[in-house]
């Protein structure tokens, strides 16, 4: 396995139910030097995190507690804040890509099969890091 250039300076926020995941990403991200700012579970604790922290991307589960990734994507943007998004979900089925694709978010990945793209996409999905 070649290994990836670092990000510097790159903050995450990861919106994701599962605790496990959030360390599994988390980890893997920091291996990068990417910085995670900010982890949540539910919509409006990701919603107010990120308004809060201003990350340069949020990594984006579909399903959160209580409610969907699609709303926490959406208030973000509706705050005008300049952040890019990538979904990484175990639902990774065409509509799914679809619908989040539409919405504007910069990658889609599948948790368990393409889970190792998962730095190169934050990095690509950073609007202030191109």
């Amino acid at each position: 396995m070649q290994s990836q250039p670092a990000v510097p300076h790159l903050k995450v926020f990861l919106a994701e139910d599962s605790a496990a995941i959030r360390q599994r990403v988390a980890a893997a991200l920091a291996a990068r030097a990417i910085d995670v700012v900010g982890k949540g579970a539910t919509p409006a604790a990701c919603t107010a995190a990120i308004l809060g922290s201003h990350p340069d991307v949020v990594v984006l589960d579909i399903h959160l507690q209580g409610g969907s990734g699609l709303e926490v994507l959406r208030a973000v943007r509706a705050a005008g804040e300049a952040t890019g998004f990538v979904v990484l979900s175990n639902t990774a089925d065409a509509p799914y890509r679809k619908r989040y694709v539409a919405e504007g978010v910069a990658g889609f990945l599948d948790k368990l099969t393409e889970f190792e793209q998962l730095p190169a996409a934050v990095a690509a999905a950073s609007p202030t890091h191109h």
